[in-house]
């Protein structure tokens, strides 16, 4: 028989199988030789009382043997001949669109303006050591997109956006570790994502699917107010009844060029304001109540909100153990954002801190019309190239002097490779954004205690919390309003906000283009 339990156990009892079998059979009087095996199939910590603890959710076998099951690569049937659907991206909108169509039994061709991850390497490199930002490769652009370097968070705050455990069943079959069924907060970490990414790909190229690098798209071939096709730089023409727009939250060419083509977008809201850089130690002696951390337990994490002037301030993809990286995507500006490996073993914490911006706070620049909020987007990563020098070195102030209006007269070692210039960040952050975040940062402290502190650094901006555009679809249809044939998808058409919902939404606009229906 299986019998299913929910417990909460130490650390120590948790991490150790004999102890935590031990820990089943005496409190459920059940005879350690006939518990054949226990299956944790949740997991969670519980940091809210002195006493860190786990919270697991057990299957636990008595008398009957444990098949696990075997996760594998999909065979798909060869799909060279089918009928092709064109995505645009490779980032997970647009990888998870092209499984779902090899699912159907239909052709996907990927059309991606960057290399794939061996190659997107040297031109990290070249950002982070050289200051020269490639624009069609680089944090954002390239295979797997801005997810594959990147803390790579499984988790979304949404439950409803569809089927969430379908996403992390496919990662787990491209090489994903099965921990990422069980945690609560699952994530993957940059250095393994490129080889599950890659995997992903081999995948759709053996089913006959096809993937071309190297190859941005640069206009768009109409009939009418139907869409039939796209045109790349080199001149080549890609025919196709059915095209997905997957290009990610910075994918400003597509924007331009589908209002260029008078297909309708519209200015969405968006959230701008710092990375905020703390010593891991400092933020897990927080978290975890004590002055050293258990080895057991992982690097802390946080989630912060506060309501400042009628509007939130709150924390943004945060990454225990983590490394900040410059994130531009072409030169003449500055761009923050995390990422941490899969142990989340590096000395510091970092989170984005943002503040959440409406219509109204673009006036200053409706003169660029649907184009504003990118404008303003766009303007503070200009000034945070402009102050430093024209560099990739970020504009940077401790917390508390920040608060304060002082320029600090020094800063410490930070993660952020490309180095720090000590700045005024009122000099780059519109007033409003300052006023709210010196008010913010305080704030927090009465949630976290000690996290208000000159130890703490602020690296700006962070600017690509979401796109600044959305591509309207109609909800039934997920198609275009207006083009026939067109389906927004994922974070650049601003239906997603992470790598799951982005892969999400990518398998429902493959399924609502090839069948005329999706699964909500």
């Amino acid at each position: 028989m299986k019998l299913e339990l929910n417990v909460r156990v130490t650390p120590e009892i948790a991490s150790n199988p004999d102890h935590l079998l031990q820990f089943v059979s005496k409190q459920n009087k059940i005879p350690k030789q006939e518990i054949k095996h226990i299956e944790c199939t949740a997991r969670s910590i519980d940091a809210r009382q002195k006493q860190v603890v786990y919270q697991l959710r057990l299957d636990v076998y008595i008398n009957e043997e444990f098949i696990p099951f075997q996760y594998s690569i999909p065979d798909f049937q060869n799909v060279k001949l089918e009928e092709p659907i064109l995505i645009i991206g490779a980032g997970p909108a647009g990888l998870f669109a092209a499984l779902r169509a090899l699912e159907l039994g239909k052709k996907p061709i990927i059309l991606e303006r960057g290399k794939n991850v061996k190659d997107r390497v040297s031109d990290l490199r070249g950002i982070n050591v050289h200051h020269i930002v490639n624009e069609d490769s680089n944090y954002c652009f390239g295979e797997g997109g801005a997810g594959t370097y990147s803390d790579g968070k499984l988790y979304t705050r949404s439950k409803k956006r569809g089927n969430i455990r379908k996403v992390l069943e496919y990662l787990v079959s491209f090489g994903a570790t099965k921990q990422i069924l069980v945690d609560a907060h699952p994530h993957i970490g940059t250095n393994k994502l490129p080889r599950i990414i890659q995997s992903i790909r081999e995948c759709i190229l053996s089913a006959g699917g096809e993937i071309h690098f190297h190859t941005r798209v640069t206009d768009l071939i109409m009939n009418g107010n139907t869409i039939t096709g796209v045109k790349s730089a080199d001149g080549q023409k890609w025919m196709a009844k059915k095209v997905i727009i997957a290009t990610g939250h910075s994918g400003r060419e597509i924007f331009q060029l589908l209002h260029e083509k008078r297909i309708e977008i519209h200015t969405k809201p968006l959230a701008i304001g710092v990375r905020v850089e703390h010593p891991q130690s400092l933020i897990d002696s927080i978290q975890y109540h004590c002055q050293i951390k258990n080895p057991l337990l992982p690097a802390s994490e946080y989630s912060l909100v506060k309501q400042i002037n009628g509007r939130g301030v709150y924390s943004f993809c945060m990454c225990p153990g983590g490394v900040i990286a410059p994130c531009a995507t072409k030169p003449g500006e500055v761009v923050t954002n995390g990422w941490s490996s899969a142990e989340r073993s590096r000395p510091t914490a970092n989170s984005g801190i943002v503040v959440e911006l409406r219509l109204d706070d673009f006036k200053s620049f409706e003169s660029f019309g649907v184009f504003s909020a990118l404008q303003y987007q766009s303007s503070i990563e200009q000034k945070a190239f402009s102050i430093n020098g024209g560099t990739q070195k970020a504009p940077a102030q401790r917390m508390v002097d920040f608060t304060k209006n002082i320029v600090s007269t020094d800063l410490p070692k930070t993660s952020y490779t490309p180095g720090l210039v000590s700045v005024s960040l009122a000099e780059v952050l519109p007033p409003l954004i300052v006023d709210a975040l010196q008010k913010g940062f305080k704030e927090f402290d009465s949630s976290m205690k000690g996290y208000f502190t000159n130890e703490a650094i602020l690296h700006a901006p962070e600017t690509r919390t979401s796109s600044p555009i959305q591509i309207p679809r109609n909800p039934a249809t997920l198609e275009h309003i207006t083009t026939h044939g067109l389906y927004p998808c994922g974070e650049g058409a601003g239906y997603a906000g992470g790598i799951v919902s982005a892969a999400i939404d990518g398998m429902k606009c493959a399924e609502a283009a090839l069948t005329g229906q999706f699964t909500k």
